[in-house]
């Protein structure tokens, strides 16, 4: 229907107008000289989300009553929905602290998710996901059980010369979390010669444990690809 099109269009200006909004807040000279136009602007925007939101849930409640409308609530875009308009309904209706105000609104990003709705590629992306999920889960398995490894390894490694950085396994879990993804902000560093030669080995792993997932993903989303090509 030619007004379903149009309403979907105007969500997703609406949604690309949110995220800019977003980002021009965050300059303070902006939001002290535009505040009443951001929060109007919000306002607006959460009616209108709001609204899309409730008749969703009674589209899917007229096409299959309980059974549609429990899709749609648990669904990823449901769920979505639901999280782009809370923050602002409890930041202003609850007696929230101001910090928990602002982590709520960081929420408001989430609407550009639901850019994807319509999207086939993404719904394609979705399906190769899903299609490997028991592989990711064994994969997220390993790299759990491999940080764990390679903290209590560091700790007793490193404990002695750095007692401060190495206090425990729990603390040594950021150093081995940021060494297997290869990321290594350099604020904490093994200094001892078996701290080093254990970073060095446990390095190369991680460049493993990392690739791992991506070939998964991306070998099931060539295969999606080619399904939808042969269909």
């Amino acid at each position: 229907m030619k007004v379903h099109k149009f309403i979907d269009q105007f969500i997703l200006v609406l949604i690309v107008l949110n995220v800019i909004a977003m980002v021009l807040e965050s300059h303070q000279s902006l939001r002290i000289r535009h505040q009443t136009f951001f929060n109007t602007f919000e306002l607006v925007s959460i009616s209108i989300f709001s609204v899309e939101y409730v008749y969703r849930i009674l589209h899917n409640f007229n096409k299959k009553r309980i059974k549609g409308l429990f899709s749609y609530v648990f669904s990823f875009f449901g769920i979505i929905d639901l999280i782009s308009i809370l923050p602002f309904y409890l930041g202003n209706l609850m007696p929230l602290d101001g910090r928990f105000i602002r982590i709520l609104r960081l929420f408001r990003i989430v609407r550009i998710f639901k850019l994807g709705r319509n999207n086939p590629s993404l719904r394609l992306f979705g399906k190769a996901i899903y299609a490997v999920k028991s592989e990711l889960y064994f994969t997220l398995f390993l790299a759990t059980l491999l940080i764990l490894f390679s903290a209590s390894a560091i700790y007793y490694l490193e404990n002695d010369a750095q007692p401060e950085k190495y206090s425990s396994i729990t603390e040594s879990i950021w150093w081995a979390t940021i060494s297997l993804t290869t990321v290594g902000y350099g604020d904490v560093y093994p200094v001892t010669l078996g701290g080093k030669i254990f970073a060095t080995l446990i390095s190369l792993v991680g460049i493993g444990i990392v690739a791992i997932p991506t070939g998964i993903i991306s070998a099931s989303f060539v295969e999606q690809i080619n399904k939808k090509k042969k269909k």
